[in-house]
C-alpha cells in the first residue's frame, strides 16, 4: 500500500483517509485479502489509530470492508443483490419466500417500539418466531415476527414439538387471515450480540434494519423485523403496489 500524504481540505482527515484507503483498495487488494494491522497502517499514513478507525468504520459501512471473528479486517466482495419485495404481496411464509424458519416461542417480552405497532398491552402474549436468510451460501438476514397470540387463538395448544415445526405452525394460522395492508421501513443500525451471531458478523457491525407492519381488517396483526448485513446487502424492491402502501 501507497503512502500518499494527506492534504489539507476542509475534510474531516478521516474522511481523506478513507479516500486514499478505497484507492488502495481498488488497485493493491483482492477480495478476501486481510489488511495490514491497525498499528502499521496508522504508521504508514502518519495518523492516529483513532482517525485510522474511523476510515476503517466508512469503509465496512460502504461495504468495501468486513471484520471477521479471528481473521481481521479484509477485503469485502461486492454486495449482493436481495430482493425486499416479493412479486406477490402476502403473509409471510407464502409463495416464493427466500427465508427459512428457525422456531418459534411465545412470550410476553416484547420491545416497546413493536409493542405499540402491535398496541399490545404489558403482559400480552406474543408469537416470536425466528426466521433467517441465506443467499448464495451466506448468512444475509435474520428476522424476528412478532403475532399477537390473541391474534391466532388456540394456536399456542396446537404447535407441536420441534423448533421449525412451531414457526410454521405460528406462520400458517397467520395466513388464514385477509392481508389487507403492508408497510415497511428501512433504518441503518447495528447488530446486536444475537443478530451478530446469525450473520457471522461483530456486535456493532452496521446493519439495516427492515420493519414490516402487516394489517388485516384495520388491524396490525404482525410485525417483522429483519437485520441485513450492511456490507454484503444491497436492497432491492419491487414495484410499487396499493396493498405495500398505507395510509398515515
Amino acid at each position: 500500500m501507497g503512502t500518499r500524504q494527506l492534504e489539507t481540505v476542509p475534510e474531516p482527515k478521516y474522511w481523506q483517509l478513507r479516500t486514499v484507503l478505497s484507492e488502495a483498495l481498488d488497485s493493491e487488494f483482492a477480495v478476501g485479502e486481510i489488511l495490514p494491522n491497525e498499528r502499521d497502517l496508522a504508521a504508514r499514513f502518519g495518523v492516529a489509530r483513532a482517525t485510522l478507525r474511523q476510515a476503517l468504520e466508512q469503509l465496512e459501512l460502504e461495504g468495501r470492508l468486513q471484520r471477521r471473528r479471528g481473521v481481521g479486517t479484509t477485503v469485502a466482495p461486492p454486495r449482493v443483490g436481495v430482493a425486499v419485495e416479493s412479486a406477490h404481496h402476502t403473509w409471510p411464509g407464502v409463495g416464493e419466500d427466500d427465508w427459512l424458519p428457525v422456531d418459534a416461542v411465545e412470550t410476553d417480552q416484547v420491545p416497546a417500539a413493536v409493542a405499540s405497532l402491535l398496541e399490545t398491552a404489558p403482559g400480552d402474549r406474543v408469537h416470536l418466531v425466528r426466521r433467517s436468510r441465506v443467499t448464495h451460501d451466506q448468512p444475509v438476514a435474520a428476522e424476528l415476527l412478532y403475532v399477537p397470540s390473541a391474534v391466532v387463538p388456540g394456536c399456542a395448544a396446537a404447535v407441536p414439538p420441534g423448533a421449525q415445526t412451531r414457526a410454521r405452525t405460528v406462520l400458517r394460522a397467520l395466513q388464514t387471515l385477509e392481508l389487507t395492508g403492508r408497510e415497511r421501513t428501512v433504518e441503518l443500525g447495528s447488530a446486536r450480540a444475537e443478530d451478530a451471531k446469525q450473520l457471522d458478523r461483530l456486535p456493532g457491525a452496521p446493519v439495516l434494519v427492515v420493519t414490516t407492519r402487516y394489517v388485516s381488517a384495520g388491524r396490525t396483526v404482525a410485525v417483522a423485523v429483519a437485520t441485513y448485513r450492511a456490507d454484503t446487502c444491497r436492497l432491492t424492491f419491487g414495484e410499487s403496489d396499493p396493498i405495500a402502501l398505507l395510509a398515515g
